[in-house]
């Protein structure tokens, strides 16, 4: 999306604080669209926590979605704005955030900065506590922070926060789901969602599949599934799909991948990218990668597995 949302935003939450003044992440309890409300305020909240860092209340405001964040409550409004579904993937602007959210050591007593977990175990330890470090990222889990109603996700640990899961998405065990990505309606992942990839209603990304990002490599092309699609086992994609799509089982579809047409004449697979109704396979006789049109339904999701979440 080259055109960001310019709406204000605000929220009001919760920061952790290292001893050094830097802040490690914000909860955000209210927040929404538009200039902060006449009676919104700070929560009342001044602690200190067993592992060095303290929390403390804030109430943050956003002129516009537009311009590009400048704080580290900044960007975890922005966050919490997507996970809340307030705003889909690439519709705000998150340019730099990564220079803006510190490495944390994310623990069982919250957030903690690397250089100081040995002085958090000893300070537990002394209480008879142990310290669990989860993951040591710029990015926590999302359900550490927003519970999306109408959503499974079997292992929260593979959903980073910035996730945009809409109800009826189910997310297995192998399933991730990357910040600024996710579903627009009814889902099953069981694969690998990379940070700005966005899936249409009624798609399946199955078991061991994967989509190609832009965190990587250089690259700048948006990837999306539109409606109905199914990436196939272990299949994966650097193009987009339109509707109705089906990437078969094993087989990874790039963009400089060059695909033998129906008439045979072969083309690279960036063509093809964004077009409704095309199934893609690998001709186990001849190992080319092959495209023919579609029509019909390849059995589309299991209802049973997305309704009354």
């Amino acid at each position: 999306m080259s055109e960001y949302r310019t709406e204000a935003a605000w929220g009001a939450g919760v920061a952790t604080i290292a001893s050094d003044g830097t802040v490690l992440d914000v909860w955000y309890k209210d927040l929404g669209l538009g200039p902060v409300p006449a009676d919104a305020k700070a929560p009342n909240v001044a602690a200190e926590n067993p592992t060095g860092t303290v929390s403390k209340g804030v109430l943050v405001s956003i002129e516009s979605l537009a311009e590009e964040p400048e704080t580290t409550e900044d960007v975890y409004l922005r966050l919490h704005l997507i996970s809340h579904r307030h705003a889909i993937p690439h519709s705000i602007n998150l340019a730099g955030i990564f220079g803006l959210l510190p490495n944390n050591a994310w623990t069982n007593f919250g957030p903690v900065p690397g250089d100081m977990i040995d002085d958090a175990r000893l300070r537990l330890r002394g209480e008879g506590l142990l310290l669990e470090v989860k993951s040591i990222d710029k990015f926590p889990q999302l359900a550490d922070y927003v519970m999306p109603a109408g959503v499974r996700i079997a292992d929260t640990s593979r959903v980073r926060l910035g996730a945009h899961l809409s109800s009826g998405t189910t997310v297995m065990h192998e399933g991730f789901v990357n910040f600024n990505a996710g579903t627009l309606g009814n889902s099953m992942v069981e694969g690998r969602i990379s940070a700005g990839v966005v899936v249409g209603d009624g798609s399946d990304i199955g078991g061991g599949a994967s989509i190609m990002g832009t965190l990587s490599g250089g690259g700048k092309e948006v990837v999306s599934i539109g409606e109905r699609c199914l990436l196939g086992a272990n299949a994966g994609i650097g193009i987009s799909l339109g509707d109705n799509c089906v990437v078969a089982a094993g087989c990874y579809v790039t963009a400089g991948s060059k695909v033998t047409l129906p008439d045979g004449e072969v083309v690279k697979a960036a063509a093809l990218s964004g077009k409704d109704n095309l199934q893609f396979w690998t001709n186990t006789q001849t190992g080319r990668l092959e495209v023919r049109p579609r029509s019909g339904s390849w059995g589309e999701l299991n209802e049973m597995l997305h309704v009354g979440q």
